[in-house]
């Protein structure tokens, strides 16, 4: 059994904005791989400090999310088995198309945009993450998604915002309907089973259609793209029948009391207060807004007479 922790959230979208995550639960999904999700609120508290992270049978502790789908295709769960070496080297195209021109949008819309992330994006985390992380965890992730959209956009990117944002979102419309024409009327891009191509599609355009975005610029195009929602719409009903719909399964009580570090739950609760509390405190004092100082110590009456006398006493 596999064990892949991540982050769950409340709102109408049913996956972490991470955006590898979903492509990894995708690929699972299709490859039948027997991964076990743990959900957690603090990624403090994954077995390698990041997420996602994947524990395998052996005790082994993955975290990057390509070395995870690595790791399950050595163990025989490979959703590329049957493809050709013509569709292999399309999968690569396609998902180098997707990194270079869709991914930087999906950055733009959820962390980059003012009112989509303060609406939608750090709302969905503040309500999953625990106090006091919910405070100063999204503005961190947010400033590192800041820094890969400027690798992802390169040297040779426009100065103006205004001019790097429009050529941004036309790169994307331009991907959606290349992605659209190679679909055409298939249940997935290379016929009636899936492949990991299938995954990392889906990931990116499932997030973009289930999300309710107060600034949604591209998700008009990608409603216009009828055959592109009917296969997201399909693959959500078929492998992911309760994120797909408006209510998520009833939570099953464990019948252990114990289960799910229920002995150890005050203490992790105490002890990231008292982690928050401490991170709060060197920020003030980093960032000046709080600074020691110290006092002078006072002299004991009949001290500066004291010395007056021994200097006496020398002479």
């Amino acid at each position: 059994m596999l064990f892949l922790v991540l982050i769950p959230l409340c709102g109408p979208c049913p996956w972490p904005l991470c955006l590898l995550l979903p492509s990894l639960q995708t690929y699972a999904r299709f490859t039948g791989a027997p991964l076990k999700v743990h959900k957690i609120t603090n990624p403090w508290r994954s077995p390698s400090g990041t997420l996602p992270a994947l524990r395998t049978s052996h005790g082994e502790v993955i975290s990057v999310p390509h070395k995870i789908i690595t790791h399950l295709r050595k163990e025989k769960y490979n959703a590329d088995y049957d493809l050709s070496a013509r569709q292999g080297a399309d999968t690569l195209a396609f998902m180098s198309l997707l990194e270079e021109k869709l991914l930087p949008v999906l950055i733009h819309t959820f962390w980059i945009d003012a009112k989509n992330y303060v609406e939608v994006t750090r709302k969905w985390y503040a309500e999953a993450m625990p106090f006091p992380l919910n405070f100063f965890l999204p503005g961190r992730m947010q400033r590192q998604y800041m820094e890969r959209l400027q690798l992802l956009c390169g040297e040779h990117r426009p100065e103006d915002e205004e001019e790097l944002e429009k050529e941004l979102y036309q790169e994307a419309r331009e991907c959606l309907t290349l992605l659209s024409q190679r679909l055409g009327s298939q249940k997935f891009f290379f016929g009636d089973a899936p492949a990991s191509l299938d995954a990392f599609v889906f990931s990116y355009l499932a997030l973009l259609q289930q999300a309710k975005l107060p600034s949604g610029k591209l998700q008009a195009h990608l409603r216009g793209l009828h055959n592109l929602c009917a296969y997201c719409t399909h693959i959500l009903s078929l492998y992911f029948p309760w994120e797909g719909a408006e209510a998520p399964p009833p939570r099953q009580t464990p019948a252990n009391p114990e289960s799910e570090e229920e002995p150890h739950r005050r203490r992790n609760q105490i002890l990231t207060v008292l982690a928050g509390l401490a991170a709060m405190a060197g920020y003030a004092l980093l960032s000046g807004i709080v600074s020691i100082q110290r006092a002078p110590s006072a002299r004991a009456p009949g001290t500066q007479a004291l010395g007056i006398a021994e200097e006496d006493e020398e002479e």
